[in-house]
């Protein structure tokens, strides 16, 4: 029975108020007339009411509230029925249950915090016929249902009293019922009141309680009745037996173990929720490589649950934990691929070309292979946006067969993303390496990092500082996770980072990375890509991968070089998804298109070309040169104008310059000053004339050595009247005794060239070397001047 002798006879979770039992002798002087034809309901989500019975019943819902109300102004009867799901808020008519409890409205009382509480008597049971509406709350037409009373009978005589008794019995065993309880038990004489009146006290289940109140036949109710009293006799017997047995277990020396032998032995006679959980998790710890600190830390942790109630904050921290530990692939491996013709294979099949990255990847293969066993390298792929550094590292680990996982760095500035948070913390997690672990089910994957070089860091640390641990070969096999507070061995991992600029990453994080550097595409390139890569996916993501269509090599070039300026080939692929758009549409028009595209057609679906090489036939004038700069995004070119005018030998930067670039001027210019007579400039001029350095586009900032043999040159041809050779583009730095200098980004800068149609190239003798590393099929017709000093320059530059 209730633990309080009280029934929580709330709507809404409320109060517990005790329950009324008043024998009331007008229960039953109820018939058809006394009732209107549309009843109003009451859906009651977690107590049955049961004729006799006075209950106290807090209102929660709106509807539930306006039917209570109406109904207390009227005949103040109204049907009381209880929900077949509790935990539906809502209740509609199937939620409802057929047969309730007519009752009458007592008393109704307003609370202060707007709900309303109402004191109600059970009249006499009643079915539902029909739901006659739900708006603005549940009417229905009624059939009261009768019970016949039963006299002189001996078998529900003895049931009768053997309920009473049990009911004594529970009320002995249970400290926590009044004594009053047993006493008004003795003072109820109708025995179907008494029925209902412990049926209402009962400590089952609501469905129980309504079983009970849908029985007709009152002898087959008190015998339902009898066994549902036998199991909480039962149960409340097993309950004191537990605490008794306990209290005999305790002594001096363990009464500091009571809660723990208390849990135990309910457990051993009930078996608690988490019992299953429990055991499962330690048969699946079992098949676990454990290291001994796991172990130990896995065994506390299960023995901690073991001594929680589930409902208590920290077994779920305790639980996650644990969870993520048996979630880990500890020491647990995908076996490598050592076919390095497969391989090969594979990675000539995914990419063209990047020859350098493919030997690499070949190299750690036949490492492994003949040794066995090697830490990983981390790799470092640097290279313009849109060449393929993410989608390699794909191929990279379809080519040896490991598990892939991508963790995307751009813009992380937190540094417990990579070490994770503090496991006591309110949504407290591991970090995304661990995480990555997890998910992949591998200890040996390829994960790939990227954008590495655009990680930021703020007052909450600096991320760059946290890889450090992750991307060092020599630690990583001891990395140390703060959620997981256990150190986990990342060696096996092959890392492979992009980047797009290797100047924004962190100097200690670059020193522990393997930099390969993936140039630009050259446009043949580009065409064998387009052809092999992008074509057959553009085709497929539009409907047409069945529909034959050729593209030409020409028509190709041509929209590599009028509409595109990129060393990737994403740009590309955003023209040839356009093309893909224009055909299907023709296609799912007309039912056919054109086999073979032309010129005219790209120029008709793309528009008119974006990008054009007549730009540097106009530049052919005095003053103006052209230079190579390398970007994060690739080789480009750019202007150098001199203006020279009537003034006081001033030096005038416009263009947004960087300081390097700012410096190249300068020195340059007093260069050319020292050097006037060589040159046959008229010294007199840098004193009455000021000079005007300009590079176009002032909104793009512009840093950087490249550009010093350009701005000497676009200086002499300006205080000499000379033009500059036209079709060519130079790149190098300067010292002030004329001196040229190497630069970086080389193939960048070559092949920015060839794509902007430029056909001589001078640069320092000391760069030679990189030019022999491109293709010579990518750079055939343009002409290479390898230079020591500035006057050689000025002899091939000045026409």
């Amino acid at each position: 029975m209730d633990k309080q002798f009280y029934v929580q006879g709330t709507e809404e979770e409320m109060e517990f108020l005790p329950m009324i039992p008043l024998n009331e002798d007008d229960a039953e002087n109820i018939d058809e007339q006394t009732i209107s034809s549309e009843l109003p309901l009451l859906p009651l989500r977690n107590t049955v009411l049961f004729p006799g019975v006075v209950l106290p019943i807090t209102v929660g819902r709106d509807k539930s509230i306006k039917a209570v109300n109406d109904a207390y102004k009227a005949d103040k009867l109204i049907g009381v029925i209880a929900q077949k799901d509790s935990t539906v808020e809502e209740p509609t008519v199937s939620d409802l249950q057929e047969i309730g409890t007519i009752a009458k409205i007592a008393k109704l009382i307003k609370m202060p915090d707007g709900g309303t509480t109402i004191i109600i008597q059970g009249r006499k049971r009643f079915k539902v016929e029909e739901i006659t509406t739900d708006d603005p709350y549940f009417k229905a037409k009624t059939k009261l249902l009768t019970e016949e009373l039963i006299k002189d009978d001996k078998d529900f005589n003895a049931m009768v009293g053997s309920i009473k008794d049990l009911a004594a019995q529970i009320i002995n065993l249970s400290p926590n019922l009044p004594n009053e309880a047993a006493i008004i038990l003795k003072n109820i004489e109708n025995p179907s009141f008494l029925i209902h009146f412990v049926s209402s006290n009962l400590s089952s289940e609501i469905k129980d309680k309504q079983r009970l109140l849908e029985i007709n036949d009152v002898k087959a109710r008190a015998e339902l009745l009898m066994n549902l009293m036998q199991t909480e006799l039962q149960y409340t017997e097993l309950k004191n037996k537990v605490t008794n047995k306990t209290r005999a277990e305790l002594d001096k020396q363990q009464r500091e173990y009571f809660l723990q032998q208390q849990m135990k032995a309910i457990k051993e006679e009930l078996g608690g929720d988490n019992v299953a959980e429990l055991k499962e998790m330690q048969k699946k710890a079992e098949a676990k490589k454990w290291t001994p600190a796991a172990k130990e830390m896995f065994a506390k942790g299960i023995e901690k649950l073991e001594r929680m109630h589930p409902s208590t904050p920290d077994y779920s921290v305790v639980y996650n934990h644990l969870d993520l530990m048996l979630d880990l692939p500890w020491a647990e491996y995908t076996a490598d691929q050592y076919d390095l013709k497969r391989a090969k294979k594979i990675l000539d099949h995914d990419h063209y070309g990047m020859n350098k990255i493919k030997e690499r990847i070949l190299e750690y293969l036949a490492v492994l292979k003949l040794k066995g066993d090697m830490k990983s390298p981390i790799l470092c792929f640097v290279g313009p946006p849109g060449i393929g550094k993410t989608s390699l590292g794909k191929s990279i680990a379809n080519a040896i067969e490991r598990k892939y996982v991508r963790v995307s760095l751009g813009g992380l500035h937190d540094e417990s993303e990579i070490r994770g948070h503090r496991k006591t913390y309110i949504g407290a997690m591991p970090g995304r390496i661990v995480q990555s672990i997890r998910k992949i089910k591998s200890s040996n994957p390829v994960m790939i990092l990227d954008e590495i070089d655009k990680i930021g860091a703020d007052h909450r640390g600096d991320p760059s500082s946290a890889l450090l641990e992750v991307l060092d070969p020599e630690q990583n096999n001891n990395f140390y996770d703060n959620y997981l507070e256990l150190e986990y061995d990342l060696s096996k991992v092959l890392f492979i980072a992009t980047a797009n600029n290797l100047a924004n990453i962190q100097p200690a994080l670059r020193d522990r990375l393997e930099i390969i550097d993936l140039s630009g595409y050259a446009v043949e390139e580009k065409i064998e890509i387009a052809k092999q890569h992008l074509i057959p996916k553009q085709q497929d993501a539009h409907g047409l991968k069945d529909v034959r269509i050729k593209i030409s090599d020409a028509v190709l070039e041509k929209t590599i070089e009028d509409y595109t300026r990129e060393s990737g080939v994403r740009d590309l692929d955003r023209q040839l998804a356009s093309i893909m758009r224009n055909l299907a549409k023709q296609y799912a028009i007309k039912g056919k298109i054109k086999p073979t595209l032309s010129k005219e057609d790209v120029e008709k679906i793309l528009g008119k070309p974006r990008f054009s090489n007549e730009i540097y036939k106009t530049a052919n004038m005095p003053g103006v040169a052209v230079g190579l700069a390398w970007t994060y995004v690739g080789g480009d070119i750019l202007f150098i104008e001199t203006q020279l005018s009537d003034g006081k030998g001033e030096l005038k930067l416009t263009g947004n310059l960087g300081n390097v670039m700012k410096e190249s001027a300068t020195t340059a210019y007093t260069w050319l000053q020292a050097n006037a007579k060589k040159l046959s400039i008229d010294t007199e001029d840098f004193n009455k004339k000021n000079v005007h350095i300009h590079i176009p586009e002032g909104a793009v900032p512009k840093d950087g050595p490249s550009a010093g043999i350009t701005m000497m040159t676009a200086l002499a041809s300006a205080f000499t009247g000379r033009k500059i050779k036209p079709y060519l583009a130079m790149t190098g730095e300067i010292t002030l005794r004329g001196q040229v200098l190497p630069v970086g980004g080389i193939k960048e800068k070559v092949l920015a060239a060839k794509r902007a149609g430029l056909k001589e190239i001078i640069m320092c003798w000391q760069n030679e070397k990189d030019v022999h590393e491109i293709n010579s099929e990518f750079i055939k017709g343009i002409k290479f001047y390898y230079v020591k000093t500035m006057q050689q320059v000025l002899d091939i530059a000045l026409t």
